[in-house]
């Protein structure tokens, strides 16, 4: 059971619901507004920054979203390992490259600049200041200065907002696997959600 209750649509503030229009989307799609409508101001910025990130992304979907299931495994947020976004799927993402997440290092399947992007995340999830000249100098042989920064802003936000959603415990909607009790992954995990 969720740590925060939820706010039906119904009960949500006007301007939440022309964002994001709960009438045409799934609980699960609805997702972490049902608790953000408790702070419908704060909501509304969060929601533009995402857009932002979204809209004028240049990082390939499939390495966003690869970081994105890496990041979401080490914060153990459960609602963000259960989904897979349909942009990445369209741009090459499925489970065989999930999987590989599990020792991304080791992985046939990944671009190095995939590896590169994964390994920052991942230390952005666990050791950020173990975060040195090094990684910045293999970020640049795949990405631009514009790119990383894109990159570090994205993590940020996978990080802080993935950890907040694992303290919420939301997983009352989640199927099965991502409701066991202990640490789970989001690689051979059944039941994932497509948004």
């Amino acid at each position: 059971m969720s740590r925060i209750g939820m706010i039906d649509p119904a009960d949500w503030d006007y301007r939440l619901t022309a964002a994001i229009d709960p009438d045409n989307r799934s609980p699960l799609e609805q997702g972490l507004t049902r608790f953000f409508a408790h702070c419908p101001d704060q909501a509304l910025g969060l929601m533009s920054f995402a857009g932002s990130l979204k809209a004028g992304r240049t990082l390939p979907e499939r390495l966003v979203e690869l970081v994105r299931l890496r990041v979401a495994f080490f914060n153990q947020c459960r609602s963000c390992m259960a989904i897979r976004y349909s942009d990445a799927l369209a741009d090459g993402l499925d489970e065989g490259a999930v999987c590989s997440l599990e020792r991304p290092h080791e992985a046939e399947g990944l671009s190095d600049a995939e590896k590169a992007a994964i390994r920052f995340g991942e230390l952005m999830a666990t050791d950020h200041l173990a975060i040195g000249d090094a990684h910045f100098a293999e970020l640049r042989r795949h990405f631009t200065e514009a790119q990383i920064v894109e990159l570090g802003m994205t993590c940020a936000f996978f990080v802080g907002f993935g950890r907040l959603a694992a303290t919420w415990h939301m997983v009352d909607e989640l199927p099965e696997a991502f409701q066991a009790e202990g640490s789970v992954t989001p690689w051979a995990a059944p039941g994932i959600q497509v948004r």
